[in-house]
C-alpha cells in the first residue's frame, strides 16, 4: 500500500473528524471563478489560470500554482480546498494493471475508485479506465455488493466525484509511457441517479474542454434502476452511455438481488432504458453479476431473452467478485458461456468480464468494507441466513415482502 504524498491533515475536533466547509476548487466552472474573482478585484483572466492548474498542471497545492500572486493564493486557500482528499491510499494487482484507491474524506469517511489499465492489441489501442463512487456507501443495499454492507452516508459533492478523476490523472501523468485517461464509469460506490445534480455536474466538468475535456461516448452512468433518474436523463438527452444494474429479470428474484426493485419493477425499469435509447439514438447497457446457482439458470437467460428482444441494447455478463458475508460464489466459466450463447441466439450482443483485481478486493466498497471492521460473527451468521432464506423463496417465484430500502425515494 502506498499513501498519497498530496494528503492534508484532517481536521479534528474533540476527537472526531470535521468536515471542511471550503468548496473544492475543482467543482467550479470557469464562469463561476470569474465571478469570484471580478468580485474580489481580480481580473477575469486569473480564472483561466486557476482551472489550468487544478485539471492540467503539477500542483499539489494552491501554494504551487507560480502563475498566481501570492496574496491571490493566499486568498483562494482560505475559500476553497485544492482537494477535497484528505488522504488517500493506493493497492496494486493484477501486474500493477489494477489500481484501488481509497479515498478519506474530510469528514472521515471513505470512498473508492479503480484505475484499470488495459495495454494495446491488435487493432485496439491502449484504454485506462476509471471507475469512481458517486456517494459514501449506498442505499439500494445490494447483497452481493460490498458497498451494501456498508449502508448510506451521504451524497457526495461535484468537487469530490472529480477529485476521484484528478488524483487518477495525476498518477497516469507520473508514467513515462504517455498515458492518458480513456474511459469513466460511474460504477464505484453509490447509486449515481440518486445523486443525479452532482452527477451531471461532474459530467459536464468532465466534459468541459476547459477542464477534463474527455469526450461525453467515453462516460458511462451506471444505474440499478431508478426509473424518474432515467427519465430526467431521457428529457436532457445526454450523449453519455446509460448502463443498468439488472443482474435478474425475473421480479421475485431481483427483489433480493437488487432492493430498489421493489419500488421500480425491472419491467418498468427497462422500458424506461427502451424510452431512453430510442430518444438518445446510443445503445443502453446491462450489466448482469453472474452468480452461482442463483441468477445463472437456463430461465433466467431466457428471462432477460424476452426483455430485452429488439431492443438497442448490449449486455455485459460478470462473474461474481467474491464478498464476504454472503452465501454465494461466481458462476462457472462454462454456466456463463451458456447463458450468453443463449442471449445470442435471439440476437443481443453480450460480453463476457473477466474480473480484475480480486487480489486486492476491487470489487466496490470492499476496502472501505474491510477498513469498517468485520462484522460479530452472529451479525455475519443471521445475515447468510436471510439471504438464503430470500433466494430460496425467489426461486420459487416468491416476491419480496421487505420494504422498499429507506432513502430509495
Amino acid at each position: 500500500m502506498a499513501a498519497s504524498p498530496g494528503a492534508v491533515a484532517l481536521r479534528v475536533l474533540d476527537g472526531k473528524p470535521v468536515s471542511d466547509p471550503r468548496p473544492g476548487l475543482s467543482g467550479l466552472d470557469l464562469a463561476s471563478l470569474e465571478a469570484w474573482l471580478t468580485a474580489r478585484g481580480e481580473p477575469a483572466f486569473r480564472a483561466r489560470q486557476i482551472l489550468d492548474a487544478v485539471w492540467g498542471g503539477s500542483a499539489t497545492s494552491i501554494a504551487d500554482v507560480t502563475t498566481l500572486p501570492r496574496a491571490l493564493a493566499t486568498t483562494l486557500d482560505e475559500a476553497f480546498r485544492w482537494t477535497t482528499m484528505v488522504d488517500e491510499t493506493l493497492v496494486l494487482a493484477d501486474a500493477g494493471q489494477t489500481e484501488k484507491a481509497l479515498h478519506r474524506l474530510s469528514d472521515g469517511y471513505s470512498i473508492e475508485s479503480v484505475l484499470m489499465h488495459y495495454p494495446a492489441r491488435a487493432g485496439r489501442k491502449a484504454r485506462h479506465t476509471l471507475c469512481i463512487s458517486s456517494q459514501a456507501g449506498c442505499a439500494v443495499g445490494c447483497p452481493f455488493c460490498a458497498t451494501g454492507e456498508l449502508g448510506f452516508t451521504r451524497d457526495l459533492e461535484t468537487a469530490e466525484i472529480l477529485d476521484q478523476v484528478r488524483s487518477a490523472v495525476a498518477r497516469l501523468k507520473a508514467r513515462e509511457d504517455g498515458a492518458h485517461l480513456t474511459n469513466i464509469v460511474f460504477m464505484g460506490m453509490g447509486e449515481p441517479l440518486l445523486n443525479l445534480d452532482r452527477v451531471l455536474e461532474s459530467v459536464e466538468a468532465l466534459n468541459d474542454p476547459k477542464r477534463l475535456g474527455l469526450g461525453a461516448r467515453h462516460i458511462t452512468v451506471f444505474t440499478s434502476g431508478v426509473v424518474p433518474g432515467i427519465r430526467r436523463l431521457t428529457a436532457l438527452g445526454p450523449q453519455f452511455t446509460l448502463a443498468i444494474s439488472i443482474h435478474a429479470a425475473r421480479d421475485a428474484l431481483r427483489d433480493v438481488l437488487v432492493p430498489l426493485n421493489r419500488r421500480w419493477p425491472v419491467a418498468e425499469v427497462v422500458a424506461a432504458a427502451r424510452d431512453h435509447a430510442v430518444a438518445t439514438g446510443r445503445r443502453v447497457s446491462y450489466e448482469v453479476t453472474m452468480i452461482g446457482g442463483a441468477n445463472d439458470t437456463d430461465a433466467d437467460a431466457d428471462a432477460l431473452a424476452n426483455l430485452l428482444r429488439g431492443d438497442l441494447a448490449h449486455v455485459n455478463l460478470i462473474p461474481m467478485n467474491p464478498v464476504a458475508h454472503t452465501p454465494w460464489t461466481a458462476s462457472s466459466m462454462p454456466v456463463i458461456e451458456a447463458f450468453a450463447a443463449r442471449l445470442q441466439a435471439v440476437g443481443i450482443p453480450v460480453t463476457i468480464r473477466r474480473n480484475r483485481g480480486q487480489e486486492i478486493g476491487a470489487a466496490c466498497g470492499q476496502l472501505a468494507a474491510e477498513r469498517a471492521g468485520e462484522p460479530a460473527a452472529p451479525a455475519v451468521a443471521w445475515r447468510r441466513k436471510r439471504l438464503e432464506a430470500a433466494s430460496a423463496k425467489a426461486l420459487l417465484g416468491e416476491r419480496s415482502e421487505e420494504p422498499v430500502p429507506a432513502g430509495v425515494d
